[in-house]
Order: structure tokens, then C-alpha cells, then sequence
């Protein structure tokens, strides 16, 4: 499957002039915005930080800092408010195998998970490898 990369924007409410610009993958096998660890400075101070566990896609549990509260804007799409998990990046290469197998146990991408694509009212299009708008919001 060819990776989608969805143009994001991730605003610290607590301090609106700073925010990171990119280019994320988008990951329905992620729940969260995941960003490297490397890229916390860029956001500044939150007033809620907790460090959480984090399951890689080899498996592997990983340590993690939820920050909060950020505004996610995906182009394209509404923008949400929600959290940040930032993940220290790790020395090993990618292995084969696809872009979730490619990026365990590296996480120097951003990664969109489906809880922030489904707040946001995105689906994945798998036939035009592209995000879509969902009209409703799935309540069932």
C-alpha cells in the first residue's frame, strides 16, 4: 500500500505562536498524534504532561509524553483539539515490511492516528491512497 501523508498543522493552545508545519503519515494502525521527541521544543510549555506507555508496532513499549492541549488542523479538514504523545526517536534502521513494519522502532515521522482522522471527520481512501471527508461522525 503506498503511504498517505496528510499536510498537518499542531498548534500549542496554551501559546498560539508556537506550532509545527508538516507533512505526517498517516497511520490507522496509530490511536495518536505521535510526533518525535526531538520536535518538543518546538511547541513550547504545556500545562498537562504525563509520561505514558507506548506499544510499537514490533512490540516493543516505549516510553512517552502525552502533552496537552494542542490544536490539530489537517489540511483540509476541521480542525480538533486533542493531545500530543512526543516519543524519543530511536537509533535503529527501518525494517522492511511496510510503512508501519518501516517504522518501528525509528518514530522519527509523524505519525496521524485514526482517533485524530476520525475527530476530524478524515477517512482513508485505500483506492486513492488519499484522505476523504466523512460526512458524519460515527456515534454507534
Amino acid at each position: 500500500m503506498e503511504r498517505i501523508i496528510a499536510q498537518t498543522k499542531v498548534t500549542n493552545l496554551t501559546d498560539e505562536s508556537k506550532s509545527v508545519q508538516c507533512g505526517m503519515l498517516v497511520d490507522t494502525g496509530a490511536a495518536a498524534l505521535i510526533l518525535p521527541a526531538a520536535w518538543r521544543d518546538r511547541l513550547g510549555a504545556f500545562p498537562r504532561e504525563e509520561q505514558v506507555a507506548l506499544v510499537l508496532a514490533n512490540g516493543e513499549v516505549v516510553q512517552g509524553s502525552a502533552c496537552a492541549p494542542v490544536e490539530i488542523e489537517i489540511q483540509g479538514f476541521r480542525p480538533v483539539v486533542n493531545e500530543v504523545m512526543f516519543v524519543e526517536t530511536q537509533g535503529e534502521e527501518p525494517s522492511a515490511g511496510g510503512a508501519r513494519g518501516g517504522l518501528a522502532p525509528r518514530m522519527e515521522e509523524p505519525l496521524l492516528g485514526y482517533v485524530i482522522l476520525e475527530q476530524a471527520q478524515a477517512a482513508v481512501d485505500t483506492l486513492g491512497h488519499r484522505l476523504v471527508s466523512v460526512p458524519y461522525m460515527d456515534m454507534k
